[in-house]
């Protein structure tokens, strides 16, 4: 790749960073309505079902971090171009399955094929800013959180229209074109970076990434199925979570540097609202596409269509925010639009008309636009430089243990089909964490940093997350 004009960014990343990006997501919402259907094919309930949404988000929650601390080392085109393969490979296995556990391990593979796009692309936002200058890329950041959310919200009406094409295999078989491009964009357009100096196993904190893979093996698949007989997982998490903190605080080259992560208040606090706002995100999703099949009697293709307004909303409102650095006020706006998106999910039944639906989708559209793109800028912007993938990584990992809560959630509300009743348990559930979004947002006075003095926001947020683990907060 020849080099970019200097104090430019170099757009010939954009198209292999931007597709990157949403691998997962897209295959994360198209998937809502390809629930109903597999179920069918394979006699499965939807308690069964939830393990293509949870073995999905468990291989990537691990997945993320770990390759993001790989791309910090390593750069991203390697890792890239290896993680694109797997992702075309879990297209053609989907594909083929010939019933649900071979189907749940092509999910496995497409979360571990997908752990690389997104750490990639703020690693080269984080690289060109450096290269450019440019301290604050908002225009780039933007135009990555729209993809995001864009591809997330049109997953479901892309997946009624491939259900109806070709059925739900078709839903997995459209990974194969995709990883294609992604090869293509990645060999051609990304940069090659030189090797790190050093053996793998000195510059690679290897047994703490062996301890941090059981730790949230054993949590996230007690919330796939949380029972009383399972307890033992939630210790065993516990426990081998106090190995891996003792681990990395006495690791040379930790892969989760715990004493600068403890340190920086403001990282934690994007973290545990990322955790919230993806639950209901993906609760909404998953619990609302099921319910309009199976409760509202909709076709796979008319209930990706009834969510078009949640993509039209959330593209004016992330097009029209994007620009402005301010974190604090999306972040409000959206925890708040959450609450009231979740109470109305108290008031719908069968007999609604199409109308009042989609005046839900437009209010849970607002959300859509404000939380990728403010989540991800604190992470940009309260991290440190230098662990900027595996910042990117952990942020992922926080999203996707929503997901897994949502996954568990609607599998416990809906156990044997998505009708009205456990649409309201459902939707009182996603009030409660609504609201603790809500709550965690107000109190965090760090937020009003970011974006309050946009050529040096960077570094005043760190400067707090500094007098934070100096005990001056």
């Amino acid at each position: 790749m020849t080099s970019a004009t200097k104090g430019s960014f170099d757009r010939r990343l954009l198209a292999s960073m931007m597709l990157g990006a949403i691998l997962n997501p897209i295959n994360s919402s198209i998937l809502a309505v390809s629930l109903v259907p597999i179920g069918i094919a394979f006699g499965a309930p939807p308690a069964q079902t939830a393990w293509l949404v949870g073995s999905l988000y468990l291989a990537t929650a691990i997945g993320q971090p770990v390759v993001g601390r790989l791309i910090d080392l390593y750069g991203p085109r390697r890792l890239f171009l290896t993680a694109t393969v797997l992702v075309g490979l879990a297209g053609v296995i989907g594909f083929l399955a010939p019933n649900l556990g071979t189907l749940i391990l092509a999910r496995v593979l497409l979360g571990f094929g997908t752990c690389a796009g997104y750490p990639a692309a703020m690693y080269l936002i984080g690289s060109e800013a450096r290269r450019t200058g440019m301290r604050s890329p908002a225009g780039v950041l933007t135009a990555l959180a729209v993809a995001t959310q864009t591809i997330t919200v049109i997953g479901p009406a892309l997946g009624g229209l491939l259900i109806s094409v070709g059925g739900w295999r078709a839903t997995l078989a459209i990974n194969v074109p995709l990883a294609i491009a992604g090869l293509a964009l990645g060999a051609r357009y990304l940069p090659r970076t030189a090797k790190s100096e050093g053996r793998v196993r000195d510059l690679v904190d290897l047994p703490g990434i062996v301890l941090f893979a059981p730790t949230l093996i054993a949590l996230l698949v007690f919330l796939l199925a949380p029972r009383a007989d399972r307890w033992y997982l939630p210790v065993l998490a516990a426990v081998l979570g106090g190995l891996f903190v003792r681990r990395e605080l006495h690791a040379a080259n930790p892969f989760v540097d715990v004493r600068v992560l403890a340190g920086n208040r403001p990282l934690i606090l994007t973290y545990i609202r990322a955790v919230l706002a993806a639950t209901v995100s993906y609760g909404f999703l998953y619990g609302v596409t099921q319910w309009l099949q199976d409760g509202r009697g909709l076709s796979a293709a008319a209930a990706g269509l009834v969510q078009l307004p949640v993509f039209g909303t959330g593209l004016i409102v992330s097009s029209l925010t994007g620009r402005n650095p301010q974190i604090r006020g999306k972040l409000v706006v959206a925890s708040a639009s959450q609450l009231v998106a979740a109470t109305l999910l108290l008031v719908l039944t069968p007999a609604r008309p199409v109308v009042a639906l989609l005046g839900v989708m437009v209010v849970f559209g607002i959300p859509q636009g404000l939380n990728s793109l403010a989540l991800q800028n604190s992470v940009y912007y309260q991290a440190d430089p230098a662990r900027i993938g595996s910042s990117a990584g952990l942020l992922r990992t926080a999203m996707y243990l929503g997901a897994m809560l949502a996954s568990a959630a609607t599998g416990a509300f809906f156990p044997t089909r998505a009708d009205t009743p456990g649409l309201r348990e459902l939707g009182w559930f996603l009030i409660a964490i609504a609201a603790a979004y809500l709550v965690v947002t107000l109190v965090d006075r760090s937020l009003s940093a970011i974006g309050r003095a946009p050529d040096d926001q960077g570094q005043v947020v760190r400067d707090m997350a500094t007098t934070d683990s100096r005990g001056g907060r």
